[in-house]
């Protein structure tokens, strides 16, 4: 991951530097989108700030500001206009204190509704016995004088209800009637309010009401109140769990170091950490902070970086990242990165930054929910009058009670949460599995991916040579050519010694030292094995020597079919065989390209290498289409292309020559190991080297997808659904009525049922 991806916070607002900036603010108070809108529209308004963006789940808003923008008192003065809460988050709310702050709003918020919703059990619960009095078996029947005062008594007990428990709703129904807005605090404020000043009014004059209808209904008011602070409740509770998860990347890093000192080892806190400390990491223990292995040799396991169970081998030279698990060697750590520059803390902000953002979907949603609240209330409004002019006797009873149902059944929260908290939970748990999706749009285009291009080298390949075949001269005992091969490249730099060397270790060969030892740049090295002169080089190299290589016509001919690079052996002027070096394909490569050929989608390799040697490893692949010799700029038009033909393309490399096609495809796809230009282009991150992270991106945007369609349906059908019937649809025909105290407990669950199945994504795992 880049230095970068993470993305700067900059100066503070308003510092000298000319820089723009981004401030970062809690919410509090938010319940449904109108609050998002309403809450985006003031930031928006302010002078000087240049976009917005609320989330709902979080309950975040991220500013961003010109140059010489505001002070973030006055976004905070802004949010606080519109009636609701805020404070400046320091270190943009990602830093450890920056969650626990969160944390500890979200608790206290948690405890005021909880307290009253305590406060509305109490004095709710005489309130329904009084109004269902009748109903309840073994009571006697009440006087109309003692029933008139037990009205009264229900009448001063819903006063705690109204001016405590339920006194959000009418504080946020008057902020927002203020300036000319509604929210879900003016349906359940107008609802209840209505409500209550009927049953008063039938209580106190009921002169004013036609016979038989001056009936009060405080146990409506009591109960639909109580029960939508319950869901609040429960609904806080579900999207704590939500942003917690992203709380227990930060839990990874220990919270003290053992650093090494003149004067020994001492134990200090990770804080006081510098780059350059030597930091003694014991086996089984968690590495504190990003570095590189001075001494020791150890397995660490990644699987919280990159998702892949197996560990990593680390020696000396080798980088590790904090947050990861040693394995059974100790390990001398010198670190390179702290605070918020390490992996780990940029991978937070990078997914609780995607976790904010908004797909397409949600933006539609968006401005449905903003004329969802005055739709709700001019639906209520003609309820109210069509019963009151047409209705059966008594029927400013029957207007009220269908009004009053519409006003609290309709659920703009529902709406609200659908897509946000299964996009934050889709993105986190990719993050989980090593594949980082930088916004939801990425995650939304994702699903609709129907055609995969591959980069080659360090893509489909591990990005460095190994042995594809090693032949020996017919004149030449195979044992011999691999020995005196090995005792000079073993004393080589070169990535093709390297594999050489390796080749022959794994066979078990020994071979001699090397003597005289002499590089060549670029074209071989040559040294002394056993009193022998050997020469190991490209085939212009030891024809340059003088040797003639007609002995080895074969295998050279194998290794230009096969794309590989010949590498020629010569012992005392003879030429003694060839090793085949090339690229090896990525382990797991054909299985994934297996798996999305079945699933549907189209593969194709877009490589600037050789047409030999993409073809070889195209076939072990099994691609089918391959294009080779492409510049970076070809690769761009190839894929721009594609999209013309109507395909969604998903690019995946790895290198700089890859970052045009990145930008161009539908979605870019970077490898783990690719370069910061990749990485800073693509639209989606690999932590890991293994292209299973391309299935696992398709497969959890597929989920989402899925997972947003079923509660944006469930939420539309069941205000579409409930409305009518809470207006009276039944009525005429059935002699149906929607009681409001079922209203109200049907529009608290609504969105508590939307967390619920947003959450169900928490069980996937990749196929």
């Amino acid at each position: 991951m880049n230095d970068t991806a993470a993305g700067g916070r900059g100066e503070a607002a308003g510092t000298p530097g000319g820089a723009a900036t981004e401030v970062t603010l809690g919410i509090r108070g938010m319940h449904c989108a109108a609050c998002v809108r309403s809450i985006e529209k003031a930031l928006g308004g302010t002078e000087g700030v240049t976009g917005a963006s609320v989330s709902l789940v979080e309950e975040l808003a991220r500013v961003r500001l010109a140059p010489q923008g505001p002070d973030p008192g006055a976004l905070v003065g802004a949010v606080e206009a519109v009636g609701y809460g805020a404070e400046v988050l320091a270190g943009a709310g990602t830093a450890p204190d920056g969650l626990r702050e969160r944390d500890e709003a979200r608790d206290e918020e948690r405890a005021v509704l909880m307290r009253r919703f305590r406060l509305g059990v109490a004095c709710g619960l005489p309130v329904v016995l009084i109004g269902h009095w009748e109903m309840v078996p073994g009571l006697p029947m009440l006087a109309e004088e003692t029933r008139r005062v037990l009205w009264w008594v229900s009448g001063v007990l819903t006063m705690p209800i109204l001016l405590h428990t339920g006194r959000g709703f009418f504080e946020g129904g008057w902020a927002a009637a203020r300036r000319g807005a509604a929210d879900m605090n003016t349906l359940v404020a107008l609802g209840t309010g209505a409500a209550w000043l009927y049953s008063t009014a039938a209580v106190t004059a009921p002169g004013l009401f036609p016979e038989g209808s001056a009936r009060p209904f405080y146990e409506a008011v009591a109960v639909v109140i109580t029960l939508v602070v319950l869901g609040q409740v429960v609904e806080t509770r579900a999207r704590e769990r939500t942003v917690r998860a992203l709380r227990a990347l930060f839990d990874l890093t220990p919270e003290t170091a053992d650093r090494a000192t003149g004067d020994g080892i001492e134990t200090v806190p990770v804080a006081e950490v510098a780059r350059g400390d030597l930091l003694l990491v014991r086996p089984g223990a968690r590495i504190p902070l990003d570095g590189r292995v001075r001494r020791g040799e150890s397995e660490v396991d990644e699987s919280m970086l990159t998702g892949e169970s197996l560990p990593v081998a680390k020696s000396p030279g080798d980088a590790v990242v904090g947050g990861t698990v040693n394995g059974t060697g100790a390990l001398t750590v010198e670190t390179t990165r702290v605070g918020s520059e390490t992996v780990l803390a940029r991978i937070v902000e990078m997914v609780r930054r995607a976790q904010g953002t908004k797909p397409p979907i949600q933006r539609t949603v968006d401005v449905v929910a903003g004329h969802f609240v005055p739709a709700v209330v001019l639906v209520a409004l003609l309820t109210f009058c069509f019963w009151l002019l047409a209705g059966p006797e008594p029927r400013m009873n029957l207007a009220v009670v269908t009004a009053v149902a519409v006003l609290v059944i309709a659920c703009p929260c529902a709406l609200g949460l659908a897509t946000p908290i299964s996009v934050m939970i889709a993105i986190g748990k990719a993050a989980a599995h090593g594949v980082l999706i930088r916004d939801g749009t990425a995650l939304q285009r994702a699903r609709r991916v129907d055609t995969v291009v591959l980069d080659k080298t360090g893509t489909l390949t591990v990005g460095r040579p190994q042995v594809a075949f090693a032949g020996a001269s017919a004149d030449f005992a195979e044992t011999a050519f691999l020995q005196a091969a090995a005792s000079v490249e073993a004393a080589s730099e070169h990535p093709a010694a390297r594999a050489i060397v390796q080749y022959v270790g794994e066979r078990g060969v020994a071979w001699p030292e090397v003597a005289n030892f002499a590089a060549h740049p670029g074209r071989g090295a040559s040294g002394s094995a056993a009193g022998r002169r050997v020469l190991v080089g490209s085939p212009s190299f030891v024809t340059a020597a003088g040797v003639d290589a007609r002995s080895l016509a074969e295998h050279l001919e194998r290794a230009a079919a096969e794309g590989a690079t010949p590498v020629v052996v010569v012992v005392d002027g003879v030429a003694a065989g060839v090793f085949g070096v090339a690229d090896a394909l990525r382990p797991g490569a054909r299985e994934v390209v297996g798996r999305l050929r079945r699933r549907g989608v189209e593969v194709m390799m877009l490589t600037g290498d050789e047409e030999a040697a993409a073809a070889r490893i195209a076939g072990q692949a099994g691609i089918g289409r391959v294009s080779a010799r492409v510049s970076p700029a070809g690769k761009a038009r190839e894929i721009e292309a594609l999209r013309g033909l109507g395909r969604v393309v998903a690019m995946v490399g790895d290198g700089i020559n890859d970052a045009p096609a990145l930008a161009t495809a539908d979605v870019g796809v970077a490898m783990g190991g690719g370069t910061d230009v990749a990485r800073q282009t693509g639209d989606v991150a690999l932590l890991g080297d293994s292209l299973r992270g391309v299935e696992t991106l398709l497969e959890i945007s597929r989920a989402a997808h899925r997972n947003i369609v079923q509660n944006l349906v469930g939420a539309f059908a069941y205000n579409v659904v409930g409305i009518p019937v809470a207006a009276g649809a039944l009525y005429p025909s059935l002699g149906l009525l929607l009681s409001p105290m079922i209203a109200g407990a049907a529009m608290a669950f609504s969105s508590v049922t939307v967390v619920a199945n947003a959450n169900r994504l928490r069980t996937f795992r990749p196929g």
